[in-house]
Order: C-alpha cells, then sequence, then structure tokens
C-alpha cells in the first residue's frame, strides 16, 4: 500500500492540540464541506430561488444531495487530487426526518451509507455535519424539517409576509446580500431556538402531544442523526459527528424585547416585542439598515405585516402571550409585560447560554450517537459570530473545537481589496497587507488559546472557511479572470498555515452554476463548477482559485510541526518541526502535482527523502542527530 493510501486509512484520533494516526504522528488535515447544496431537496427542486420549493414540504427527496452516486468517483477522485480528502459532509434533520415525526426517509439513509462507501474506497475519511443555518428552510435557512414550526402552531405560509423570516423564495426583485442570516433574530428562528435549548423554563406552557416542547425538539433531533449514525455504523472512514452547525440562542440571554440586535445589519430589524406583535398580526413600524464599507447604516423606516396576518394557525395564540411575556391591557393594546423575561435563568442568575443551556444538549448528544458509534469524535461549533468562546467542555474527551472563520470584507460585501481587512473581535477596518496578514494569523490564533483554556486543549480544525466567488458583482465570470479570488483565498488560508490548522473549506458544490450559485440564498462558495470546467478530461477543470486551494502541506509528522508557509507566486514550500523520539514512522508531505507540473527540488536540513509522484507525497525520513528539522520545495530548475 502506498504511503498516502495507509495515512488516509490509519483511524484518525486525538491526543491534546493534534489529531493523529496509528503510528503516533501529528496530523493536518485538509478538505471541504459536501455540499452547498445538501441544504436543500433535490427532487422537487428545492433551489431557493424557486418560489414554488416550500410546498408540499413532507414530500421530498435529498436523495442525489451532494450528487448522484454515479458521479461520486468523479468528485471523490477530484478532491483526493486536490489533496482534499476530509470532509464535513452535510446532513440535515429535514432530509431524514421529512415527512413527519418518526417517520424516516431510508432510501436517503441508504443513499449516504453508499456515498460514504465510495468515499472510503477513494481512501477519503469524513464526518458527519448536523447542518442547519436559522433553524429551516421555512425560516430562511435550513435543517430543521417544516414540521416542527407547524407543531407548535405556525402557519409556514405566513412566515415572510409576517416579518417572521425573510425568505428568498418570496422575495422579489434583486436578493439583499446576507440578508438570511438576520433571521437569527427574528420571531420564527428565534422562537424555535429559545424553545430547543430553553423550552422547559421559558416556555412551561408549551407542550406538544403532552411532551414538553425542549423534549420532544432534541428527542426528534438527536435520533434522526442517531438514525445516521446507525446506518453508517461499521464505515471506517466515519471519523465522527458534528453536534450542530451553527447554533443559536434564540431570545435566550435578551436583556431588553424592545430593544433590537442584530447579527448583521441588513434590510428590516425589529425588536423581539415587535416580532411577536407582527407575528399576532399587528403591523409594526420598524428601522431598515443597509451594511457598507464604513458600517451599519440607518436608512428608513417601513411597516412589517402592514395587512395585518397572523403567522398563528386558528387554534394557537402567540407562544409568548401564553407564557406570559406580554398581552393586551383592557383596551385591546398590547402590553410587554416582562422586557426582561430571558435574561435570568432558573436559578436568578443571568443567562450563560454555552454553560446554561448549550452544553447539556451537547452532552445528551454524545452519550446518544456513543451508543452507536463508541470511538466517535465530535466536533462542536459555537455560537454563530459568537466574538468568545463558549466556557465549557473541559470535562469531554474526543471531542474537537471546530468554529468557522471568514474574511469579513468578503464574506459580507463580496469585495476583495487587498488593502482592505476587517478585524472580527475588535470590530474595525485594517489597512495594508501586512497589516491584514498579521490580524488574520491574531485572529485565527484565538482558537487555538481558548481550546487550551476552555477545552482540555482539544485539537481546532476550522469547519468553514472560504470566500464568495462571486465578487465584484460577478466580474471574473464575465472576464475568465479569478485573480482577485485567488488572492482572497490565499490570505484566509495563509492564516491557517501561520497557525498550523486543520480545515474544511466552505465548500464544494457539484451542481454550482455562475447564475444561482450554490442553490441556497444566493450563496457562491463552491470551489468546483461545471461552468467554470472547460475540459472535462482535465480533472481540475472546473476548479476555482485552484493556485491558493491546492497547496501543499505536512499530512503526517512524526513530531511537532513549528512552521509552515506556501508562497503561490514563487511556489516555495517550508515546513519546520520538532521530531518526536517514540515516532519511528516518516514524515509524510503533500506536494501537489498542479502547483509543480514541471517537478520540484528539495532542500533538507538532515536525512534523506523520496518521492511517491502517484500520490503526491515528500516522504521525509529526518536523522536523529538533531532535533529541529527543515523542509523547502521549490520548483525545478
Amino acid at each position: 500500500m502506498n504511503s498516502q493510501s495507509q495515512v488516509d486509512k490509519d483511524e484518525i484520533l486525538v491526543s491534546g492540540p493534534w489529531f493523529k494516526d496509528n503510528q503516533g504522528r501529528n496530523l493536518l488535515l485538509r478538505g471541504v464541506n459536501l455540499g452547498g447544496s445538501s441544504k436543500i431537496p433535490c427532487h422537487p427542486d428545492g433551489a431557493t430561488y424557486n418560489s414554488k420549493s416550500l410546498l408540499n414540504h413532507r414530500q421530498v427527496s435529498f436523495v442525489g444531495r451532494p450528487f448522484p452516486l454515479d458521479e461520486a468517483d468523479e468528485h471523490f477522485n477530484r478532491l483526493r487530487k486536490w489533496g482534499l480528502t476530509f470532509l464535513r459532509l452535510v446532513v440535515t434533520w429535514e432530509a431524514v426526518e421529512h415527512a413527519g415525526p418518526g417517520i424516516y426517509d431510508h432510501d436517503y439513509l441508504d443513499y449516504i451509507h453508499a456515498i460514504v462507501e465510495k468515499a472510503a474506497k477513494n481512501c477519503i475519511n469524513l464526518f458527519i455535519d448536523s447542518h442547519q443555518d436559522v433553524w429551516s428552510r421555512f425560516s430562511g435557512g435550513d435543517g430543521a424539517p417544516g414540521w416542527t414550526l407547524e407543531a407548535i402552531g405556525m402557519n409556514i405560509a405566513n412566515i415572510h409576509c409576517t416579518g417572521a423570516a425573510f425568505l428568498h423564495q418570496n422575495n422579489t426583485g434583486p436578493l439583499p446580500h446576507m440578508i438570511w442570516i438576520t433571521n437569527s433574530t427574528k420571531l420564527a428562528a428565534a422562537t424555535m431556538f429559545t424553545l430547543f435549548f430553553g423550552g422547559n423554563y421559558f416556555a412551561p406552557e408549551t407542550k406538544i402531544n403532552g411532551e414538553p416542547v425542549q423534549e420532544y425538539l432534541q428527542r426528534h433531533y438527536i435520533e434522526s442523526i442517531k438514525q445516521v449514525a446507525m446506518r453508517l455504523k461499521g464505515l471506517p472512514n466515519v471519523v465522527g459527528y458534528g453536534t450542530m452547525n451553527e447554533p443559536l440562542c434564540g431570545y435566550i440571554g435578551w436583556r431588553d424585547l424592545n430593544k433590537p440586535r442584530a447579527v448583521v445589519e441588513v434590510g428590516a430589524i425589529p425588536s423581539p416585542f415587535q416580532s411577536m406583535l407582527s407575528g399576532a398580526g399587528i403591523p409594526q413600524e420598524i428601522d431598515v439598515w443597509e451594511r457598507r464599507i464604513t458600517g451599519p447604516k440607518l436608512v428608513g423606516k417601513r411597516i412589517l405585516n402592514p395587512d395585518g396576518f397572523r403567522i398563528w394557525q386558528e387554534d394557537h395564540d402567540c407562544i409568548w402571550r401564553d407564557n406570559g411575556v406580554w398581552d393586551l391591557d383592557g383596551r385591546g393594546y398590547p402590553q410587554l409585560l416582562r422586557p426582561d423575561y430571558f435574561e435570568n435563568s432558573m436559578d436568578g442568575q443571568q443567562v450563560n447560554f454555552s454553560n446554561d443551556y448549550y452544553l447539556p444538549f451537547i452532552n445528551r448528544f454524545i452519550e446518544s450517537i456513543k451508543s452507536v458509534h463508541p470511538k466517535a469524535i465530535f466536533f462542536i461549533d459555537e455560537e454563530v459570530l459568537h466574538r468568545e468562546v463558549p466556557v465549557f467542555v473541559t470535562t469531554l474527551d474526543r471531542v474537537v473545537y471546530a468554529p468557522h472563520w471568514y474574511d469579513g470584507v468578503v464574506l459580507f460585501l463580496k469585495l476583495f481589496n487587498s488593502y482592505l481587512g476587517y478585524a472580527e473581535v475588535a470590530d474595525k477596518i485594517i489597512f495594508g497587507p501586512w497589516s491584514i496578514r498579521r490580524s488574520f494569523k491574531e485572529q485565527v490564533a484565538r482558537f487555538r488559546k481558548h481550546a487550551v483554556k476552555y477545552m482540555a486543549n482539544a485539537p481546532v480544525l476550522i469547519s468553514e472557511s472560504g470566500i464568495a466567488f462571486d465578487l465584484n458583482n460577478k466580474k471574473a465570470y464575465r472576464t475568465g479572470s479569478f485573480k482577485a479570488q485567488v488572492r482572497a483565498m490565499d490570505r484566509t488560508l495563509r492564516a491557517f498555515d501561520d497557525n498550523l490548522l486543520s480545515y474544511t473549506l466552505w465548500n464544494y458544490t457539484s451542481d454550482n452554476t455562475n447564475e444561482h450559485g450554490d442553490m441556497w440564498n444566493n450563496e457562491d462558495f463552491s470551489i468546483f463548477s461545471r461552468d467554470q470546467q472547460n475540459n472535462p478530461n482535465d480533472i481540475h477543470s472546473g476548479g476555482r482559485a485552484l493556485e491558493a486551494i491546492v497547496r501543499p502541506f505536512a499530512k503526517a509528522t512524526a513530531g511537532e510541526p513549528l512552521q509552515m508557509s506556501f508562497n503561490i507566486s514563487s511556489k516555495v514550500y517550508e515546513f519546520t518541526f520538532r521530531h518526536d523520539p517514540m515516532v519511528s514512522a516518516p514524515t509524510l508531505i503533500f506536494i501537489p502535482e498542479y502547483q509543480y507540473p514541471r517537478g520540484y527540488d528539495v532542500i533538507i536540513s538532515d536525512g534523506n527523502y523520496e518521492i511517491d509522484l502517484k500520490e503526491q507525497i515528500l516522504i521525509y525520513y529526518h536523522s536523529q542527530t538533531r532535533e529541529i528539522h527543515r523542509v523547502q520545495v521549490r520548483p525545478s530548475k
């Protein structure tokens, strides 16, 4: 068996801050999220630009996501050629349990089993990403089945018109960029997440078939992912499971329900109380915002739900009115009875969402999946756009801290300028290429520091990062030049190289198009598109920004990696590590043919090496005469 196949087939372990293989080598894992369109049904067409894609939500199928089974070898072979052999496989609750509570789509489970088997045959490891964004397709994102909203009394046909969420399917005219994320603080998603994580305390009057709503929702969510684990049990390339993608706190911890709070200031931003009233059929005047390079700007006001539709079914009232948050006075005027209703937890202390509500769910999820897959590794995301890592998980083993990180200017404005960047924690614009590189390195470094401090020094894997490829009003699709995308992607990936971190890029979408991107909310992050595939016989054709993405990296190190860099202009790669006397296996470095089509020269500090051209691997045998070892690779002259 060749060297790369061996390391890809070895069991992936976690020990301290590193992933490890069976031979004790420290691993860097590189891969993608597969795939962007897995958020939506394949049949009927679930693309969010399709105005009819939310109809008949119990009669859908996700078979064919991330791609048809007969295309699997093509895509896996391409990813392997690019060195992206560790995948975050996107699976949604809706894909498994869309037909109704406890009704599982066994055709889909069989299909996912077949896809994972294909990945194994291509020496590709993966973990299951239990994916959601702002709860559900029916609240402007993806994840949960439509019946979850119906079960608490919502009429999902009225979600958009009441302002409970902004839906691409119901939008007319150009879709404001990133507006979907504003749904995180609007009525539909905020209510569902509050009930999911904290319904026992904050909504004691709300039950489904006599069962407390929190128990009902968590039980069904976890059981649906357990169904996936049961079907994949025994497949050697399934490393583990993500507990939940980008969890939200909903209203939990909100100090004043009269005050708006937005993750991103785009479009109409109501306060929670305004959302509740609008959902109850009482029109509200609210602020409208735009996101600009200089920051958010208030641009006007508008009436939310001017026609007075209700989000609640005829036999249901607003859940938050039922639970004493607000009511009508004797004259029929709405009154907010408890503006601080969600601020404190059961013991009267100020809410800590991560410890009080998210962590108990994580423990419950892990316990359930471990009953099926005892050796599973669990990938734990943080609350979306949370600026500080949740303080928890110090007692759990076999966990990985799996946050997301994006270049803010590229993400929110779909612009790239090498002199313009954004410092997330400081919330300020930064200028100049070197200042940006230093800032990005520091921004990413905080994940490692927090994992050491709060998560028992668990490994870190950036489970989502990438760039919007439709930068600058889709200029690249008209000119054929992706130089801006290459530079934008490179400055992100340099930050990960500088910190020696593993990552899975967002994303690889097999059916991406220049017109509709990843088929979901006008996002276009895929590193592959058929629209760029000029030569189907060339495995690289269709790839986007490959000059930055397909880069050398130390796949398996016989010791502690210390420094790594790759210059996409000169093609010079440098790697330094300290060897571990207890590890006898060689160091394996992925050297892609894509970057060195005419071969490469190797300069080493000591020892000797071999080259496996077929597997694109440099095999380095360090000597015992020195502690620190250096490897440099440059194009052959």
